[in-house]
C-alpha cells in the first residue's frame, strides 16, 4: 500500500499471532510497527488504522 509518500508492507505470522507493518520511503526501510491480531490474518481495518495512525503522527 502506498500513502503520503510512504510504502507500507504487511508481514504476519498466524502461529505467533503477530504482525509487522514495514514502512518504506524512497526505497529505504525507515520504520517497523509491530502489532498483534487474532484469527487467520490481520483485519484490513486494523491495518488501515495502523497506517492512518502512523501518518497522523508524522504530520504533527
Amino acid at each position: 500500500m502506498e500513502r503520503d509518500g510512504y510504502i507500507f508492507d504487511v508481514e504476519y505470522s498466524v502461529i505467533q499471532q503477530k504482525g509487522a507493518l514495514h514502512v518504506y520511503r524512497d526505497g529505504m526501510l525507515i520504520d517497523e510497527v509491530t502489532f498483534h491480531f487474532t484469527g487467520k490474518k490481520p483485519n484490513e481495518q486494523q491495518i488501515e488504522s495502523l497506517i492512518n495512525h502512523y501518518i497522523d503522527q508524522r504530520s504533527d
